[in-house]
C-alpha cells in the first residue's frame, strides 16, 4: 500500500511539474526567458515550429547532460560553483551538433532559423531551465528530463500561438502606429496575462 501511495504521489508530482512547466510557469510567458527567439522567429508558423522543436531537443538533451556533469563531475570535485560555465559548454556543443544536422538534412529549416539557431547557445531559456532543474530545485535524473521536456513544450506552445496571431494581425486593419513590432508586443503581453490565469491552479 505504501508503494502504491508512493507511486501515486510521484505521478501527481510529475503531473504538477509538467503542467507548471508548460502552462502556469511557462518559460516565456511567465518567466520571460527566451524572449529574443520568441519575438524574432514567430513571423511565420514554419519558422516558429522549427525553433520550438529545436529548443525542445536542445533543452531536454542538454539538461540531462548538465545533470550528469553537475552530479558526477562538479559536485565530487567540489567545483560546483563553475556550473554556469560548464552548462554553457554543454549547450554550445549540442547546438553545434543540431546546426550540422539541420544544415545537412533540412536546409529549408536551417535557412528559416537563420541567426537564431546559433543564438540558442545563449538562449536564457535553455540555461535557465537547466539551472532551475539541476541546481536550484535539485531534481533527480527523471524529474530533470521531464521538467526540461515540458519546458521545451511550453516554449513551443507559446511561440506557435504567437506566430498564429501574428499571421492574423499582419493582414488586419489596425492603426498604422501599431503595425509590426508594437502589435506583436501587445499580443505577447495579452498572452502572458492569459497564461497568468492558470498560476493559482496548482496552489489551490
Amino acid at each position: 500500500m505504501i508503494v502504491e501511495l508512493g507511486a501515486a504521489g510521484a505521478a501527481v508530482s510529475v503531473a504538477a511539474i509538467l503542467f507548471s512547466a508548460v502552462i502556469s510557469n511557462n518559460i516565456v510567458l511567465a518567466q520571460y526567458q527566451g524572449i529574443c527567439p520568441f519575438l524574432g522567429v514567430s513571423k511565420k508558423m514554419s519558422g516558429a515550429a522549427g525553433m520550438g522543436f529545436a529548443v525542445i531537443f536542445v533543452l531536454a538533451i542538454s539538461s540531462v547532460f548538465c545533470w550528469l556533469v553537475y552530479n558526477y563531475v562538479l559536485l565530487p570535485l567540489k567545483i560546483d560553483f563553475l556550473y554556469t560555465m560548464a552548462f554553457i559548454l554543454v549547450i554550445a556543443s549540442l547546438v553545434q551538433v543540431l546546426e550540422i544536422v539541420l544544415k545537412r538534412f533540412s536546409p529549408t529549416l536551417y535557412s528559416a532559423l537563420g541567426i537564431y539557431l546559433p543564438l540558442i547557445t545563449t538562449n536564457c531559456a535553455i540555461l535557465g531551465a537547466a539551472n532551475s532543474a539541476v541546481v536550484y530545485q535539485s531534481f533527480d535524473f527523471l524529474y530533470t528530463f521531464a521538467f526540461s521536456l515540458a519546458t521545451g513544450v511550453g516554449f513551443l506552445l507559446a511561440i506557435v500561438l504567437l506566430a498564429g496571431v501574428r499571421m492574423k494581425t499582419d493582414g488586419a486593419d489596425i492603426p498604422k502606429c501599431f503595425k509590426g513590432f508594437p502589435i506583436t508586443l501587445i499580443t505577447a503581453a495579452i498572452m502572458a496575462m492569459a497564461f497568468a490565469g492558470f498560476s493559482g491552479i496548482l496552489a489551490g
